[in-house]
């Protein structure tokens, strides 16, 4: 994601508290379970209030370059007749099940999915030529200006290794995300996705890459404009978006 929000990076830590070192531990495997983890995440856009924080603890957690993000919370102004209301939509890479950034690839192995679900780049083997970022249809790539290699959310993997969530999901001032194993019937993550059964959305669902991002609360004439931010959307006579 290359895109540049209202508020510059300088401002988002000028306007926000610091954030502090996370302890919210991971619950761990059952002994003696064979099923692996599949690593997921919930976003309810109900809970969302836009604050950017997520994106500053991404930012701050994984050394993010200036103008790139991986995650953001894109906004759009909605004008209802006379009034302008804002809809926030959470965005980050969606760890598909059916990647297209893989399939994009030309070097083997550069991109890669674990047993766990996690999406991630090789750095040694990425040659940077952008392919991946112009395949993923939620634009969640960008090519790092450090290393000049493909970059993406991780769901922050070094994090899930150490039993801590992500910094995103940590440091979510609303609660809105919510992060955990899709084979785990006990956990938050599960139970909260068979609760609201019926009312979980995934974005462009038309593409066939089966995310492992869900929204709860979606707007549906939001739920194929997975990019853009600070667009100015009016509804159409038919009640979707123009």
């Amino acid at each position: 994601m290359n895109e540049t929000p209202n508020l510059s990076r300088r401002a988002f830590l000028q306007a926000l508290p610091a954030i502090t070192a996370g302890t919210a531990i991971l619950p761990a495997q059952a002994a003696g379970e064979d099923t692996p983890p599949h690593w997921a995440m919930l976003v309810d856009v109900r809970r969302c209030i836009g604050c950017q924080a997520c994106t500053v603890g991404c930012i701050m957690e994984n050394a993010v370059p200036e103008k790139s993000f991986r995650t953001i919370v894109s906004a759009y102004a909605v004008k209802t007749g006379e009034t302008t209301g804002t809809y926030v939509l959470p965005r980050l890479c969606n760890h598909c099940d059916n990647p297209p950034c893989i399939a994009t690839c030309p070097v083997d192995g550069a991109t890669f999915k674990r047993e766990d679900g996690v999406v991630l780049v090789d750095s040694e083997r990425c040659i940077g030529c952008g392919y991946c970022v112009q395949g993923c249809p939620y634009g969640a790539r960008f090519i790092n200006k450090r290393s000049g290699k493909a970059d993406k959310c991780t769901f922050c993997a070094h994090r899930i290794e150490a039993g801590l969530l992500p910094a995103c999901v940590e440091t979510c001032v609303g609660g809105a995300r919510v992060f955990g194993d899709l084979n785990d019937p006990g956990g938050e993550l599960r139970q909260r996705l068979d609760a609201a059964k019926g009312e979980v959305k995934v974005l462009k669902p038309e593409m066939g890459t089966q995310p492992n991002v869900y929204y709860v609360g979606l707007d549906p004439r939001f739920q194929d404009e997975a990019q853009g931010i600070d667009t100015l959307w009016r509804p159409s006579e038919d009640g979707g978006l123009r």
